[in-house]
């Protein structure tokens, strides 16, 4: 680190909520030990193209950032930090584990120190039992998320995540409870549940509690909390009390992000997913039996290996069969080290031209969920002074300045470009 001209560190995050949650823990922690002149990238590792483009981000801020330690955190570091190692702007690698913790910050503000210590700092994340105690009291303006679950316990053949953040493990209950008292104490009216496989939260502690049971509880003892999201879950491992917060808690967001991955029952299989097209279908007509409000989002993968056209096709109509609104859909791409990539592979263009379809089918399942709204009133929590969100987590825009950071009542006018006009 150069003492002559001193600058604040550089963060950059790719991937996940999650990873930017951990990115502003991780700011917290430089900034306590005096942290200067270096540059962070938190990667991720979730395709083959996600691992690109880290190291395209890297070389970019190593240009802009002439002299700077270059730290390289995250998922694609933990799953492969050689590949990071073998690059020139690279001075250290550390693991996912050892970025959440204080003494790793502590040893890398020491001058000198950062060139003279092991370059590749990475453990077994496997061995990792405890998630990090680490809490920050929200990021963002409007809009916190607390990280409750770290980590997965299941080994989908396509997934290198696992590898990249170890077992699931939870952060008890009261620390949860504690943490969403002091973010609602500075003003936060919103606040999302993250976490790598959010539905397996409590399986490590003592009793097991389920994710319902943790949305129940932050509901009861924290009153004043206006809004209550969580991400992305695996439908199949909805518990009772999950859906009796569904049906029952008006401040639980009716808006659930579901991991279904793929719509034909082989290609689930070949994916090791635990649930079948039906099970997805049948969770989504009770959910929204239960609430009938609700919107649903959903990861979608197109080209898995062996997908065969009336494979996909089945996954095509699952936008339909299940009333999904928002899509987030990858290309295969084969991740080096999964069953996935031993598989026999979909060419390339037949993947590009399967997403592309996909996404289309997903455009036009939000331009049916926004032209239902016109002329609704919904409570838009504003998250500048022209755009909000819905409970449905829909962007709403506005004509005229509302009070920023505030929930104002709207009716709907219109849609376009993607967005809901009030």
């Amino acid at each position: 680190m150069n003492e002559l001209s001193p600058r604040p560190p550089v963060f950059a995050t790719l991937g996940c909520r999650l990873n930017a949650y951990e990115t502003e823990a991780m700011k917290e922690l430089a900034a306590a030990v005096g942290l200067d002149g270096a540059v962070v990238v938190n990667t991720c590792a979730v395709t083959a193209e996600a691992v690109r483009k880290a190291k395209q981000e890297i070389r970019r801020l190593a240009r802009e950032n002439p002299g700077a330690a270059v730290i390289v955190t995250g998922c694609a570091a933990q799953t492969e930090p050689e590949t990071f190692a073998a690059m020139p702007e690279v001075t250290k690698v550390v693991g996912n584990h050892e970025k959440m913790q204080a003494e790793t910050w502590n040893a890398l503000a020491v001058p000198d120190l950062i060139g003279s210590t092991e370059r590749v700092q990475v453990n077994d994340i496997l061995s990792v039992k405890e998630t990090a105690g680490h809490l920050i009291d929200g990021f963002g303006r409007v809009r916190a998320y607390v990280q409750v679950q770290n980590g997965c316990d299941h080994r989908c053949t396509f997934c290198i995540i696992p590898y990249g953040r170890g077992n699931s493990r939870s952060v008890p209950a009261g620390v949860v409870v504690e943490q969403i008292r002091r973010l609602v104490d500075k003003g936060f009216l919103e606040v999302v549940l993250t976490g790598v496989d959010l539905t397996s939260w409590g399986a490590d502690l003592p009793g097991t509690p389920r994710l319902g049971d943790l949305v129940m509880r932050v509901l009861r003892l924290v009153p004043d909390l206006a809004r209550l999201r969580i991400s992305s879950i695996d439908s199949i491992e909805a518990d009772p009390m999950l859906m009796e917060a569904i049906a029952s808690e008006p401040r639980l967001m009716p808006h659930l992000h579901l991991s279904l991955q793929a719509g034909d029952d082989l290609i689930l299989k070949r994916m090791k997913r635990r649930h079948l097209r039906e099970d997805a279908i049948r969770f989504c007509e009770e959910a929204r039996r239960l609430r009938p409000d609700m919107v649903f989002g959903a990861d979608l993968i197109a080209g898995f290996p062996t997908e065969t056209e009336e494979m996909f096709g089945q996954s095509l109509k699952l936008v339909e069969d299940c009333g999904l609104t928002y899509l987030h859909v990858f290309p295969f791409s084969p991740r080096k080290g999964t069953p996935a990539a031993r598989m026999p592979q979909v060419k390339g263009p037949i993947i590009r031209e399967r997403a592309a379809r996909l996404r289309a089918e997903g455009e036009l399942a939000l331009t049916r969920h926004l032209g239902a709204q016109v002329g609704a009133v919904h409570p838009v929590l504003m998250e500048t002074a022209r755009m909000g969100r819905t409970p449905q987590f829909t962007e709403v825009v506005f004509g005229e300045d509302q009070p920023e950071g505030r929930i104002v009542t709207a009716t709907i006018l219109g849609h376009e470009g993607g967005q809901l006009v009030a």
